[in-house]
């Protein structure tokens, strides 16, 4: 992995869901404890903890006292038109 730990809450656990269909151009990895999700090809903010945005860190308490993941909402069947 490319990834130490997760950008976002610094979770050591962290798995390769995809790989590029060229080798080594990316990998698409996710934190075993946030979930969140990102590829190695992303800007450092996005990738590393040292650079991502304090704003939006988590601590494990943060992830433990969070109510609820919110759910997808469901596909719309017909097409949206305006704001």
């Amino acid at each position: 992995m490319s990834s130490d730990s997760c950008p976002r809450c610094a979770h050591p656990v962290i798995e390769r869901l995809f790989s590029s269909p060229v080798p080594g151009v990316w990998e698409v990895l996710q934190c075993g404890q946030c979930l969140y999700c990102w590829r190695t090809s992303e800007p450092a903010r996005r990738t590393r903890r040292d650079a991502y945005p304090d704003s939006f860190k988590l601590t494990p308490d943060d992830i433990h006292q969070a109510s609820e993941v919110p759910a997808v909402p469901p596909l719309r069947t017909t097409p949206h038109i305006g704001p």
